[in-house]
């Protein structure tokens, strides 16, 4: 139960910010350039500096920043961190919500969010799906999932920092997305790099490969929305018409990248595990099937 339960207002914060990097500081000053009073701590006192400056005010422990406010946010390296930095202010936590913004996996997540109830505490987990300077923009959004009242009791406060978008009660779920997103972002990064790696072996610098390459990247989605309402709802349904294109087709150029990539010097492990994807499915016996049916093998590795 949070102090708005209660019906009482003890705090004069609107938020506490834990962990100062890039992220942390961001998340900050967009609370104080909306007006709101925040109170931080950071394991490195110094790095507070520039955000105390701006009207944040630092405090000298842990637990004086939990108490400062109902809403305790953490920016840190992992979860393995918040026992870390909150171990020592756990008969502070009952009544605040704890909005944990660090990476980390699911199941340690939905642990996390036991911890806290053991110590009376709200939890949501969250994943910022913009960079630091991004953050507070029009264009900025956050995916949470935990506890519904607690994510209602704070969301005008959290909505400064992006979209919010609730997936549910699951605490692990929001961790979840944030790091499908990044393995579609992480994957494709990789992607424009091996692709530039390539076209630098034929002369042609990054400052002309890139245009190139960044315009494709921006295509796919445009691809692969063409003629679909929900370009999600055949894989739901396990359907893969191979009507527009197949994974043996699509599985030949993968072949194609690695004989290539592999005559230029270059590192394989990206393109030969694209290529393992189609393989599987080949073997399998569908290749006449979209490529989406590639999602079989990931699903049930051998």
């Amino acid at each position: 139960m949070n102090a708005q339960q209660h019906g009482t207002t003890r705090h004069n914060s609107a938020a506490t910010v834990i962990g100062l990097g890039p992220m942390g500081q961001a998340m900050t000053r967009t609370f104080l350039a909306a007006g709101l009073p925040v109170t931080v701590w950071n394991r490195t006192a110094g790095r507070a500096d520039g955000v105390v400056g701006d009207g944040a005010t630092l405090a000298a422990t842990p637990g004086e920043a939990v108490e400062a406010s109902d809403l305790v946010i953490l920016s840190l390296t992992d979860y393995r961190a918040m026992y870390d930095v909150l171990g020592s202010a756990t008969a502070s936590l009952a009544g605040r919500t704890l909005v944990n913004l660090s990476s980390d996996t699911p199941d340690r997540t939905r642990e996390a969010a036991n911890w806290a109830a053991g110590h009376d505490a709200g939890f949501l987990t969250g994943g910022v799906m913009v960079p630091a300077p991004m953050v507070g923009t029009e264009a900025a959004y956050v995916y949470y999932s935990g506890d519904d009242q607690a994510m209602e009791g704070h969301l005008a406060t959290l909505a400064l920092l992006g979209t919010p978008k609730h997936l549910g009660r699951d605490p692990g779920l929001a961790q979840m997305m944030y790091q499908a997103q990044l393995a579609v972002f992480l994957s494709t990064l990789s992607g424009l790099m091996h692709a530039t790696a390539m076209l630098g072996t034929a002369g042609m610098p990054a400052r002309e490969a890139l245009p190139e390459l960044l315009s494709s990247a921006d295509s796919i989605g445009a691809i692969l929305r063409a003629g679909e309402e929900n370009p999600g709802a055949a894989l739901d349904a396990g359907e893969h018409p191979g009507d527009l294109s197949t994974v043996t087709m699509m599985g030949a150029t993968s072949d194609h990248i690695v004989e290539t990539s592999t005559s230029l010097g270059l590192d394989l492990a990206l393109p030969q595990a694209v290529q393992a994807h189609y393989r599987r499915a080949i073997t399998d016996g569908h290749g006449g099937d979209n490529w989406t049916r590639i999602i079989d093998g990931i699903r049930e590795p051998r």
